[in-house]
């Protein structure tokens, strides 16, 4: 294996000594651990000096974001960030990333897109993951001769390509991205266009500018890359676009993309769902994104106006087995960057949204035009504040009729801290905006309703009784003596 072009070690030394870092963190992907200790070694031969450098592996939360909780441990000044990445901004250290590298055959990548340019009708803005940035000259120039020489200089085959916007990102500053647009036609993008009067996009770590008069459905998508959360988040924003697949590790083009557009139907069915919610979980999905804490102020404000109650949960990657702790939750908001919110909660007892979605669902009588935003940096910029609680009954898709919203803020509360928690443990509650309550008519004060306002007095009452879930006796049954002795030979064993 070639260390230096696929860890780029000349390169990460110059950016640590140009800066005169001394204390650097170098974050692994678990699958790239194997290479780190090769990595560190080079790099310090390469270095010469004093550098200390600390070895991250992979985040509790999503390997595509810089790991600042774990840099800070180390008191580090800067990260180093290898393997598959968001490019999401950091909040506090300055980062480089070294984007991994696949392989890819550029000849026929170039030919297969120039037969499908010659066959598309529409001009094509070719995106792609960042594994593959490092064969995108390679393919310009083989994509631009092949086409000059099969149709000469008059050619009809007009494309260019995003550019990656930084691969330095340090918070202090702002990113200019040098854009490199190519094209056979010097009609289809011309680069002396003045930025104000052009469209400026980013997604993924890509930048890129269409001409003044031109919008994204004009193009066909060409994506030259694997069937990754990357490429989901391409499908999701630009819905309304053609858009094929590249595939690189079969050399064959993908055109058929009609699971991928089934995700928007999915996703619509979920928010469409989290109307009906009442509790709501936030859930902590990135603690390295710039502007995550913002976001999640944002989801609160919005969910309180929406007159609901919320809860924010700090728990790494989430499962299954995690939320499911957590039952009075009727719809989690994952707060985490582009390339990780989108979670497939099928699995999972409770709905798992984005922010987006969230905002479509808590803000009443907004509707859906098909626009999807994934980035927190356009999302903060375009949060509403969601519309005062109306009194109107609304209609439900889920339930298939009309609901009412109830506004039980001011409600009191009927609880009485000196009654047993066990007589209402084995009651079912359901969820009323920011209360909980169960349906027991043994409340002493004779109440049929048991208001619960506060996360203390919801895990007071709760209470477990084995695996007898059937049973309706709220006092525990005799503990169940088993076996004693060694597996060679138990006490009661008979033996003959």
């Amino acid at each position: 294996m070639d260390l230096e072009a696929n860890y780029e070690i000349a390169r990460v030394a110059e950016f640590i000594l140009s800066h005169s870092f001394t204390r650097v963190a170098l974050q692994f992907p678990d699958e790239l651990l194997k290479d780190s200790m090769s990595v560190v070694k080079a790099l310090r031969q390469e270095l010469k000096s004093s550098v200390k450098l600390y070895l991250m592996a992979d985040t509790t939360y999503g390997s595509c974001c810089i790991d600042e909780v774990g840099a800070a441990h180390v008191n580090a000044e800067c990260v180093v960030h290898y393997g598959r990445t968001c490019l999401s901004r950091t909040s506090t250290l300055p980062a480089l990333f070294i984007f991994e590298k696949a392989s890819i055959s550029t000849s026929v990548c170039a030919r297969t897109l120039l037969n499908h340019g010659l066959e598309s009708e529409k001009p094509i803005l070719v995106l792609y993951g960042l594994e593959y940035a490092y064969a995108i000259p390679e393919i310009k120039i083989l994509s631009a001769s092949s086409g000059s020489s099969v149709l000469g200089s008059t050619s009809m085959f007009e494309h260019f390509y995003a550019d990656v916007s930084c691969s330095v990102i340090n918070p202090s500053e702002t990113c200019s991205p040098a854009i490199q647009l190519g094209s056979i036609d010097s009609q289809v993008v011309n680069e002396s266009i003045a930025e104000e009067t052009s469209q400026n996009y980013n997604i993924g770590g890509l930048s890129w500018r269409l001409p003044q008069g031109r919008k994204m459905e004009d193009y066909l998508l060409f994506w030259i890359g694997s069937e990754d959360p990357a490429f989901a988040n391409v499908v999701l924003t630009f819905n309304s676009c053609e858009i094929v697949r590249y595939d690189a590790t079969e050399d064959c083009l993908i055109t058929d993309l009609s699971q991928q557009k089934k995700i928007l139907m999915r996703r619509y069915y979920l928010f469409e769902k989290a109307k009906d919610a009442n509790m709501i979980g936030i859930l902590v999905g990135t603690l390295g994104a710039a502007g995550y804490l913002h976001m999640i102020h944002k989801m609160r404000e919005l969910i309180t106006k929406a007159g609901k109650k919320s809860y924010t949960f700090v728990m790494g990657r989430p499962n299954p087995a995690k939320l499911a702790n957590f039952p009075e939750c009727d719809v989690f908001v994952n707060v985490s960057c582009a390339q990780t919110a989108l979670l497939d909660s099928k699995e999972f007892l409770a709905p798992i949204i984005t922010p987006f979605e969230a905002m479509l669902a808590l803000d009443r009588g907004r509707q859906w035009t098909g626009a999807y935003v994934m980035e927190f940096r356009d999302l903060i910029a375009s949060t509403p504040l969601a519309r005062e609680q109306s009194d109107e009954a609304r209609f439900s898709f889920i339930q298939g009729g009309y609901v009412e919203d109830l506004d039980l803020l001011g409600t009191p509360t009927h609880h009485h801290p000196s009654t047993p928690s066990a007589n209402y443990a084995a009651s079912a509650f359901s969820q009323r905006k920011d209360c909980l309550y169960t349906k027991d008519s043994t409340v002493s004060d004779g109440n049929k309703v048991l208001y619960l306002e506060s996360c203390f007095e919801v895990f007071v009452v709760r209470s477990y009784h084995g695996l007898d879930i059937s049973g309706t006796n709220s006092i525990p049954g005799e503990f169940l003596t088993g076996r004693s002795g060694k597996a060679s030979g138990y006490k009661d064993e008979k033996t003959e």
